[in-house]
């Protein structure tokens, strides 16, 4: 019987899981996970080594003065904290969307299948 470490995990071995994570729901899953994921840190990522290489080689640019003190660097940097906040809301909207209904239906069936062995 495997272990569960005192939560309703499964274990890795438990052939449920291995049932499930074989399923066309689990790819799914997956696939909507990876849809968000990967695009938005690709473009998280650009974006920052935008501001990093714009910080070194364009330093003129970035010294423009906008309002007062307040330079174009200023603004690049806190445009990074704006986009992470704004990537960390979309992701939330998009996982209550698609990924938390099939997680939960995935859920229920591995806990119906696991009562079913026991």
């Amino acid at each position: 019987m495997p272990t569960t470490h005192g939560h309703d995990q499964a274990a890795r071995h438990d052939p449920v899981y291995d049932h499930l994570h074989a399923s066309d729901e689990f790819a799914a899953l997956r696939k909507a996970y990876r849809g968000f994921v990967l695009p938005a840190t690709v473009a998280f990522l650009s974006w920052y080594l935008l501001y990093v290489l714009m910080s070194n080689y364009a330093t003129d640019f970035m010294a423009i003065q906008v309002v007062g003190n307040i330079n174009v660097a200023l603004v690049f940097g806190l445009l990074q904290f704006a986009t992470t906040f704004l990537i960390a809301w979309l992701y939330s909207r998009y996982s209550n969307k698609h990924l938390d209904p099939g997680a939960r239906a995935l859920d229920q069936r591995y806990r119906a299948e696991r009562a079913e062995v026991r």
